[in-house]
């Protein structure tokens, strides 16, 4: 371990080396064994810090303080209805997109149907093929 990575781990982690990382405990304590001079100073300012950290503590909070913050809190209002059932009407109109796709696709494939077998049954919108059967039912009407 080199004296940066010491005093790296030193400022992340404070003095006590055994709140520090598991595999860097070892290399950190022989660094200190070893006598390093820079290892030992960031040891003391880490130790210094920490004693500033632990000292340090909160004010009481003021009773009156506190009555007044929690006066002018704006209370919470009630979601209206549309608020507070969104999800459940973009549900719905999920549904209703699925029931107009259907009932487009019922329609499509009712009008690309002929209407019987006879030779009374109009063609299918989509059949080119008898053309010569709505002519002759077109000129059968126009003759009534």
């Amino acid at each position: 371990m080199t004296p940066e990575r010491f005093d790296h781990l030193a400022d992340a982690y404070g003095a006590d080396v055994r709140r520090w990382p598991a595999q860097e405990q070892a290399a950190a304590r022989a660094l200190l064994d070893s006598g390093d001079v820079q290892a030992h100073a960031a040891l003391a300012q880490a130790s210094w810090l920490d004693g500033m950290l632990d000292s340090h503590r909160l004010a009481a909070v003021d009773p009156a303080l506190a009555r007044h913050i929690a006066a002018c809190a704006p209370l919470p209002s009630r979601p209206s209805f549309w608020q507070g059932h969104r999800a459940w009407w973009s549900r719905l109109g999920l549904v209703g997109v699925g029931l107009a796709g259907i009932a487009a696709g019922m329609l499509a494939a009712s009008l690309s149907l002929p209407l019987g077998n006879g030779a009374e049954a109009l063609p299918s919108i989509f059949d080119q093929n008898d053309a010569e059967i709505v002519y002759s039912i077109s000129a059968e009407d126009s003759e009534q």
